[in-house]
């Protein structure tokens, strides 16, 4: 929990709230819910969703699925603070955050971000190999690394632009 502002802010609640209320939204509008993010930044708040699919993210998909998700908000009103709504593509270094999507992106260059040092560092980039058992495998320069999932703060695709 976090107090920002006289607010007493749960991100973890909220978001799970949000994602399992807008997941069937994006699913309704042939769109994959990848991210929810509750964030308070320069002086406001922000619900950012994003989202995916193929064909890549367009405009019209995220004006469709913001008019669902902010209608429905509307009526479940699940954040008591003011809120600016944002919907959009995760980007070619889209975060890694389920096990579906550390099966669906192996073999392609992804950065970990630890929480507590590993041997002295704390990001480590390499070519995903495997998640089995909440163990995340990745190649690197120095050879083959292991990390436990809870020891992973974040993980995206690295582009290969």
């Amino acid at each position: 929990m976090v107090k920002k502002k006289g607010f007493v802010v749960d991100y973890n609640k909220i978001e799970q709230e949000i994602w399992s209320l807008v997941e069937p939204l994006c699913s309704e509008c042939g769109a994959e819910l990848i991210d929810v993010e509750y964030v308070y930044e320069a002086g406001s708040w922000y619900l950012r969703i994003f989202i995916d699919r193929e064909p890549p993210v367009d405009h019209a998909l995220c004006e469709l699925v913001s008019g669902k998700i902010s209608d429905a908000l509307d009526i479940a009103d699940p954040i008591s603070q003011s809120y600016y709504l944002e919907v959009s593509s995760p980007g070619l270094e889209r975060p890694l955050k389920r096990q579906q999507d550390f099966q669906r992106y192996a073999g392609r260059e992804i950065l970990v971000k630890l929480y507590a040092p590993y041997d002295g560092v704390k990001e480590f980039q390499g070519i995903l190999k495997t998640m089995e058992d909440a163990v995340l495998t990745i190649e690197t320069v120095d050879g083959e690394r292991s990390f436990p999932l809870d020891s992973i703060a974040k993980a995206h695709l690295v582009a290969d632009i």
